[in-house]
């Protein structure tokens, strides 16, 4: 498989999953600030120009974030990625969907990419402002999420990849991580896999 990714991007999160998987794969950067995204063969692959995408085995291209990680962990199920049962699985998308759709393409989206959401120079503060205001209600959401757990379904998941990487977000930007966040990022940094991603992405553990 080939995995086109940029690191310390969402991506990170699909990067460990596969990892977790020990699966073989090929990884191919994208740069975004460069436009590879837009790039035509890139676009031939993902008409979205977007990232993660991860092409299979068959030649064939998965996109957006929940849809890999669902795949992956449909598709190995020997690993245990999603819960048994159709309540903890539907759990898990649900933290998962809150942590990509909310907190990452509401909140940080705001905070990284405040241009897509005002062309007015002045509104950029308050944009920004309101990216870190979503950011805190999601962390506070999670937070509530994690009490008295490891981890969102009890072992780890397909969601605690997603929440990794906006918990690594907020570390990188030193916002505040409510205090089950902060235990679970560290707990997850404490993963093998993840120690692994870090350092293949360029960063020190």
């Amino acid at each position: 498989m080939k995995l086109y990714m940029t690191p310390g991007s969402c991506s990170t999160g699909i990067h460990i999953l596969l990892e977790e998987l020990d699966l073989p794969f090929e990884a191919y950067l994208v740069n975004l600030l460069a436009g590879d995204q837009n790039r035509p063969d890139y676009l031939a692959l993902n008409p979205k120009g977007t990232i993660p995408t991860l092409v299979r085995d068959d030649g064939s291209a998965l996109t957006e974030f929940q849809a890999i990680a669902w795949w992956l962990a449909r598709a190995y199920p020997k690993a245990k990625l999603l819960p048994d049962d159709p309540d903890g699985e539907a759990r898990v998308i649900e933290a998962m969907t809150y942590a990509v759709g909310t907190i990452h393409m509401q909140g940080f989206a705001r905070i990284f990419t405040t241009d897509q959401f005002t062309s007015n120079e002045a509104d950029q503060d308050a944009v920004k402002r309101r990216g870190i205001e979503i950011v805190a209600k999601g962390y506070a959401v999670l937070d509530t999420l994690l009490s008295g757990r490891e981890y969102v379904a009890g072992r780890f998941s397909i969601a605690d990849a997603a929440l990794f990487y906006v918990e690594f977000w907020g570390d990188k930007l030193k916002l505040e991580l409510p205090e089950n966040c902060r235990t679970h990022y560290r707990r997850m940094l404490a993963r093998p896999a993840v120690q692994r991603v870090l350092r293949e992405e360029g960063y020190r553990v």
